[in-house]
């Protein structure tokens, strides 16, 4: 190199290094014209390109300097960064491995290697490699923040907490820090702590996606105003974010149903279809499941017409997304002995769901006849997980985006598709809403219908079901028999607890109210406030969530109820917080009865209490979401503890709160008749008729 090229790139390494990068820029251009192949000048103006967001023209230059002087571990980090940044991640992964070898104390390169195998999904050497680089260097905010992302996605949110918290501790102004933190406060409905991370995130640069996850967590606190103007902020920033699109008009309607305007929720609906078609989105995918419309099944009444609408609009976005994604939509005719199912579920864990359904198909379908391929959306891995994986042919699991799922599904070929549940995650509606598989069934984890044009059949059972239970769905009503599923009795693991410890005064019946607060309707609550009118003295135990805001208005609601009938709500009421599981199997041993949630029933929750000898008060709804329990107690031939009305219920409670000769009975009864209801094969072998039977049609 001549002396004047020298100079030049002295002088342009003075200004790269004090952040003159538009002194610097040119200088390096100048010293490319008189050697074109100077490598430190290439490297250090593709590190200029990389700043500036353009990753395709950094890696061109920084492929020239490797090319005119050899590996080196700086250069090769820095290409690995504009590979990440065009998302050629296995190119990124080889760079950053490369540069890690070359100098295994650049810590920089550990740290970034373990971000591109997160984004691969190869969480354990992800994991192993960014805490490689905190061993180098301890005080890498960027490691932690990606630590604390890998940990996330491998279900370790306690560990993964603190590596948000350590990252922030290190540079308070991360706002991506402060945002995962938020996402992982809300998986684990820590939501009052949610709101205030994304508070932060917001406070640092308000981006348009930030505020529509702060909007969301106050949407789950029930704060629908405060809600709806983060959204309206959202859009102002991003007019065409079509997530909070797709929300604001949920919200919108939800309200409306809330203040029964059913027609106009419908009208909302139908606008929402009309926006995106006059407007559509540049990925469908990402608006589609933005919020659910979950709160329409804790109503009494039929949301079927409403869902349907719903479920026409998710369908034509994502035939939109597919078509442009160009996901395959034919299939193969079937071939070979074994019927090909996949089930596409984001519980694949400890969970109702997976308890109360997944898991009787998982370890009962005959592997002869039936060749199982489980596809776990979820982040959330644990024993159950593993359980999941040693028993099927094939299981796959995330994090992935959604045309990686799609891909993943389709390259099984199955011939059924199984949802244990809809309407509970994004991922899961994105993908019921796509024709993956010639069959695609959907079961009652969310037990209402799917409105899904894309589902054929919806599993349910003959217990759950009244006479007229079709009219309900838009999808074929399948009644597998008894409790339509295979739910495996266990010793249930229980800790000792004292009630007192817990604020509940003694020496009254304790009648356990084990609902989440969203599923008492307020026109409900003069019961509960007749249940003590009738019984006397008696405690009603219910379980207050996090943050105490989600059920204050059930509060509120309750103190009116039961000072209208002239009681004293703080002598009879108690609200607890949620227990770990082994306390509240432990407290609902020391209790004298169940009270089963009126309209939206408790599947797993009923089954604990038989488990555990407490006597359920059973109402029996107007549709299956509102007769688990009252199913369970029928088919253990307990009648007799099933109301069908609101007085009859308030009765039947009553009696079993003042009657502890009844009580008694009860549990034997239960004890006697029990094992009805666990390990009960019928339904599975119904169920692979069923999935034959489709398969042929």
């Amino acid at each position: 190199m001549d002396a004047k090229a020298r100079d030049l790139l002295r002088r342009a390494i003075e200004h790269h290094q004090a952040g003159r990068l538009d002194e610097a820029e040119p200088l390096y251009r100048k010293v490319l014209k008189r050697e074109p192949r100077e490598p430190d000048a290439l490297h250090l103006l593709g590190q200029i390109e990389l700043l500036r967001g353009r990753n395709e023209e950094a890696a061109a230059l920084i492929e020239r300097a490797l090319d005119a002087a050899g590996p080196h571990a700086a250069p090769l980090n820095s290409l690995g960064k504009a590979y990440f940044g065009l998302r050629r991640l296995a190119d990124a992964k080889r760079c950053f491995a490369r540069s890690a070898a070359l100098e295994p104390g650049f810590a920089e390169a550990h740290g970034n290697l373990g971000a591109a195998l997160t984004a691969l999904g190869d969480l354990a050497p992800a994991i192993e490699s960014l805490n490689r680089a905190l061993g180098i260097q301890p005080a890498y905010p960027n490691a932690h923040f990606n630590l604390a992302r890998a940990l996330a996605a491998s279900g370790r949110a306690d560990e993964a907490e603190r590596s948000f918290r350590a990252a922030l501790d290190l540079d308070p102004s991360m706002a991506d820090a402060h945002s995962g933190l938020g996402d992982l406060l809300k998986n684990g409905l820590r939501l009052g702590e949610a709101e205030a991370s994304y508070r932060a995130a917001a406070a640092l640069g308000a981006s348009a996606e930030v505020r529509r996850r702060l909007a969301d967590v106050l949407y789950e606190q029930d704060r629908l105003d405060e809600a709806e103007a983060e959204y309206r902020g959202a859009l102002g920033l991003d007019p065409d974010l079509a997530p909070a699109r797709w929300a604001l008009a949920i919200l919108d309607m939800l309200k409306r149903v809330r203040a029964g305007r059913g027609a106009e929720a419908a009208a909302r609906l139908e606008q929402l279809a009309e926006d995106f078609r006059a407007r559509p989105p540049a990925d469908a995918g990402t608006a589609v499941g933005a919020m659910q419309p979950f709160h329409l099944a804790y109503r009494d009444d039929d949301p079927r017409e409403l869902l349907a609408l719903h479920g026409r609009l998710c369908a034509d976005l994502m035939r939109q997304w597919q078509e442009r994604r160009g996901v395959a939509g034919a299939f193969a005719p079937r071939s070979g002995r074994m019927l090909r199912v996949g089930i596409v579920s984001g519980q694949v864990r400890e969970h109702s769901v997976w308890n109360a359904i997944t898991r009787g198909w998982v370890r009962h379908l005959d592997r002869d006849r039936f060749e199982v391929s489980l596809f776990h959306l979820g982040q959330v891995r644990d024993a159950e997980t593993q359980f999941a994986r040693d028993h099927v042919a094939h299981f796959e699991e995330g994090p992935r985006a959604l045309g990686e799922w799609a891909d993943a599904l389709l390259a099984r070929r199955p011939d059924v598709l199984l949802y244990p549940e809809i309407g509970m995650d994004p991922a899961t509606l994105q993908l019921a809403s796509l024709r993956l598989a010639p069959v695609q069934v959907a079961a009652w984890g969310h037990p209402i219908t799917t409105g899904l044009p894309t589902i054929d059949a919806y599993l349910s059972a003959e217990a759950f079901e009244p006479p007229d239970g079709q009219a309900a769905y838009t999808e074929r009503l399948v009644k597998l028999p008894g409790l339509g599923c295979c739910y495996a009795a266990s010793a249930l693991e229980h800790a000792e607890v004292d009630p007192a410890s817990l604020g509940i005064a003694p020496g009254a019946p304790l009648l356990i109210c084990a609902g989440t607060p969203y599923k008492y309707a307020p026109g409900h609550d003069r019961i509960y406030a007749e249940i003590v009118r009738r019984a006397g003295d008696c405690r009603l135990v219910f379980f207050a969530q996090n943050p105490r805001s989600t059920c204050e208005a059930l509060i509120r609601r309750l103190r009116r109820a039961f000072g209208e009938a002239g009681l004293d709500y703080d002598r009879h009421v108690v609200f607890t917080p949620v227990l770990p599981r082994a306390a509240f199997h432990g407290l609902m041993r020391r209790s004298d009865a169940m009270l089963d949630t009126i309209g939206f029933s408790g599947f797993n929750t009923a089954m604990q209490a038989v488990e555990c000898g407490l006597p359920i008060v059973a109402y029996e709804g107007r549709f299956m979401r509102g007769r688990f329990a009252s199913g369970i107690l029928r088919r253990m031939g307990m009648h007799e503890w099933v109301a069908t009305s609101g007085e009859e219920y308030a009765v039947l409670a009553a009696e079993m709160a003042g009657d502890a000769s009844r009580r008694r009975e009860a549990r034997e009864r239960m004890a006697a008749a029990r094992d009805v209801l666990f390990d009960d094969p019928e339904p599975v072998r119904a169920l692979e008729g069923f999935l034959l039977e489709s398969a042929r049609r």
